[in-house]
């Protein structure tokens, strides 16, 4: 834990001047989100432009790179989520806040500072609303960290961990806010395609985090970057991927159209020309190109692709 903390501490990244965040819980959620919009708006929460320019960086934790992501609102995540509480409470944030085991608060690897959340916990119905304020779970498979509160609101404290589902509600601590914070994705953020073995597809018994966006026009800031292992071989077989499936893999997303013709060139060279692709999307204004691996049958023959492969901050998309 301690290790963690220290990990926690790190990506603050030297914010100072910044306001804290005291937290409101709203325990029924069935749908009806008006009284926790008019508790929140009024919060004195970090939105500062130099604080969403450091934490839209990139970061690397145990070897892995993560790159932060725009999603929309409306967007799904299911995985497994942990709680943090007594060993990180009164201590700095990833954003530079206090951390409140009593607020509703959570830390998650990728979604932008302040993005508001509902989190369902799928074993037994439950909902809460959590606002990002940190950066976590570094464990393979979680994909939300609550606070002590928020995992109490909707009974997970005892065993620990629970399947939930993430649903994007707002940025800027409000509920149905669209307005993301952007960070344009500078030349020497664009992450590079290493040489890896390909490995073939096999049936595989994987339980890991399900990504999945409802709105397949939602782009991520940046793609992912490939672990790098040994060089392809010229005579290593392409994948056997059916290209006719709906299913695809989001492995960047580029301000500039040359990062993204670059990466679905480097992609093509190592998975054929009838798999990647790259597509023209607007977030508030803003251009991206957004790069896919396509044609997967099922979300279980993408991820064992995502898997086999090192993609390992890809999203899966239908």
């Amino acid at each position: 834990m301690r290790f963690i903390n220290n990990i926690r501490n790190s990506l603050f990244l030297g914010v100072c001047g910044l306001f804290l965040f005291t937290g409101c819980s709203q325990k029924n959620v069935s749908g009806d989100y008006t009284k926790f919009y008019k508790d929140t708006k009024n919060s004195k929460i970090n939105n500062s432009p130099q604080m969403h320019k450091y934490t839209m960086r990139p970061y690397n934790v145990f070897g892995i790179k993560y790159y932060p992501f725009i999603a929309n609102i409306g967007d799904t995540f299911e995985g497994i989520a942990s709680w943090y509480g007594p060993d990180f409470h009164s201590k700095k944030t990833s954003n530079g806040e206090i951390y409140n085991m009593h607020a509703m608060t959570a830390a998650h690897k990728t979604l932008p500072m302040n993005t508001v959340v509902r989190v369902d916990n799928l074993e037994n119905g439950k909902s809460i609303i959590v606002r990002i304020n940190d950066r976590g779970p570094f464990v393979k498979g979680r994909i939300i960290d609550l606070s002590n509160k928020a995992a109490h609101e909707i009974d997970m404290v005892r065993r620990g961990t629970a399947k939930v589902k993430v649903t994007v509600l707002g940025y800027n601590g409000e509920i149905e806010n669209k307005n993301a914070p952007f960070e344009q994705v500078s030349k020497e953020n664009i992450p590079p395609v290493q040489s890896e073995n390909i490995v073939e597809l096999e049936p595989l018994d994987i339980k890991e985090d399900k990504i999945i966006s409802t709105n397949v026009t939602t782009p991520a800031v940046i793609g992912t970057t490939v672990t790098k292992t040994s060089p392809i071989a010229n005579n290593k077989p392409k994948p056997n991927v059916v290209s006719s499936g709906n299913y695809k893999i989001q492995v960047g997303a580029f301000s500039k159209v040359e990062g993204a013709t670059k990466t679905k060139n480097d992609y093509q060279k190592k998975f054929g020309n009838n798999l990647v692709e790259y597509e023209k999307a607007f977030v508030n204004g803003n251009v991206f190109y957004k790069v896919f691996i396509k044609g997967f049958k099922s979300y279980d023959e993408a991820l064992r692709f995502k898997n086999n492969n090192g993609l390992n901050n890809s999203m899966i998309i239908k």
